[in-house]
């Protein structure tokens, strides 16, 4: 799959190569439905309850076992660096190429982090870059206004709020390379069953291993619930508070900010300002000491073959996007 030039230039509006049909997506309607909103606010609120119960229940049940533990830190990696490097530099900005087995298992492995089908994933996000903190972008923290209560109305609403936001961005208008692919399509018509496995593998793997229902449940518990929830919300905080606050030593059209705090968690990309002032940069993180575990992870499966024309910053891209650029000798 190549990514056209048109759906990752930050300053471009994505819009349907050469006006050709695309394939019915079936992918979602552009507006959700009753169903589909209580479904999400299950999907959001069960594993919150279970993120905020996790430190009193693991005191009442004497801690968190290694097994659990490991189920927990396993699957969140693997989701979220589906999502960094699979879902957003991927899929969204075309920082690399992948062979096909890699690719699929990129959508599969995003999937696997219960943040939404690929296809709408991708078309909110190349909206975002479209309409950065302005008119049109759909979870901006500026929404509402620059004085205090609007700012918390508008971290709410980046966070969680956008999420119920009835209206949807057009996937034929910002994702027509993913819908023309039917791999893709499949993928991402296939979340329910992707979520699935996501929250059923920790409870296998816990109760095979221990061959116990409790083993089954403890690992439902921290390696489902609570894995899914502290991922959606590292995730949504590069939506609220990585556009609220944080260093800015590079030039973009918006508020995007590296919040360093939550580089670990986020897999390196909460180092915002850069990946806005260079969308389709494979590293976020370029400047000394920022961690980034996704651009590692695309480095290596460069270095295996299975990714290629890795769009890699050199030292003058970078000092280019600087707000003051370095003297010169």
């Amino acid at each position: 799959m190549s990514t056209p030039p048109d759906v990752i230039d930050d300053s471009s509006a994505p819009s349907p190569s050469g006006g050709a049909s695309l394939p019915a997506a079936t992918l979602g309607a552009d507006r959700k439905g009753t169903l589909e909103q209580v479904a999400l606010m299950l999907f959001i609120v069960v594993p919150f309850a279970a993120l905020l119960a996790a430190v009193p229940l693991a005191w009442t049940w004497g801690g968190v076992s290694w097994l659990d533990l490991g189920l927990m830190v396993a699957m969140y990696y693997i989701g979220c660096h589906g999502v960094t490097i699979g879902y957003h530099r991927y899929f969204t900005h075309g920082s690399f190429k992948a062979r096909r087995p890699l690719r699929i298992a990129l959508a599969v492995a995003g999937s696997l982090a219960v943040e939404g089908p690929l296809v709408r994933w991708v078309a909110d996000h190349r909206k975002h870059h479209k309409f950065s903190d302005a008119e049109g972008d759909p979870h901006s923290p500026w929404r509402f206004g620059e004085t205090l209560p609007a700012l918390m109305k508008g971290l709410w609403w980046a966070h969680i709020g956008w999420l119920f936001d009835e209206e949807q961005t057009p996937q034929q208008k910002y994702a027509p390379d993913l819908i023309k692919d039917p791999a893709l399509r499949a993928v991402s018509r296939q979340f329910a069953l992707w979520t699935t496995v996501s929250l059923l593998l920790p409870p296998l793997v816990g109760g095979l291993v221990t061959m116990s229902w409790w083993g089954a449940f403890t690992a439902f518990f921290w390696g489902s619930l609570v894995r899914v929830a502290l991922l959606h919300h590292v995730t949504w905080s590069i939506n609220s508070i990585c556009h609220a606050v944080g260093k800015r030593p590079f030039k973009s059209r918006d508020r995007s900010g590296n919040v360093w705090w939550l580089a670990l968690l986020s897999c390196g990309e909460s180092w915002h300002n850069l990946h806005h002032a260079d969308p389709t940069s494979a590293r976020h993180g370029v400047l000394k000491g920022q961690i980034d575990s996704s651009a590692r992870l695309i480095r290596w499966f460069e270095l295996a073959g299975w990714a290629s024309d890795v769009r890699w910053p050199d030292a003058s891209r970078i000092d280019s996007r600087r707000k003051s650029a370095p003297a010169k000798a």
